[in-house]
């Protein structure tokens, strides 16, 4: 029968560090921190996509941009500029422009008038 040990040190080295987190493999910085990739364009086709989303979100819903060519920080004007035309909330995610509701005709249009080629994706 094994006898249970009640110190780490027992266990004979490290077994969980959170110490180092996610880094960007080109600069080695937190990615959260990250400066080297921010004033690239994403690769894609130029379309934005505009979708109503309500999964995994507890049935509420939510309206996603993707494909937006634009870099970071004209990406985070564009979310604010577009929650404010919305009359909403929102949040930027990894490129994804997250408007709280459902807005899709309206920010088709709004995207169209902003001269980014738009379609409307999913159901």
């Amino acid at each position: 029968m094994l006898k249970k040990s009640s110190s780490f040190a027992a266990l004979g080295g490290l077994v969980y560090s959170t110490d180092s987190g996610r880094h960007c493999p080109d600069c080695n910085q937190p990615v959260d921190a990250c400066t080297c990739k921010q004033n690239q364009i994403p690769d894609g086709d130029g379309i934005a996509r505009v979708r109503r989303e309500s999964k995994g979100r507890g049935g509420k819903t939510v309206t996603t941009i993707s494909g937006v060519p634009l870099a970071l920080e004209a990406l985070t004007a564009l979310a604010t500029a577009l929650k404010k035309r919305c009359g909403c909330g929102g949040s930027l995610k990894e490129g994804v422009i997250e408007i709280q509701g459902d807005h899709v005709e309206l920010l088709l249009s709004e995207l169209a008038a902003r001269g980014f080629k738009a379609k409307k994706s999913g159901g």
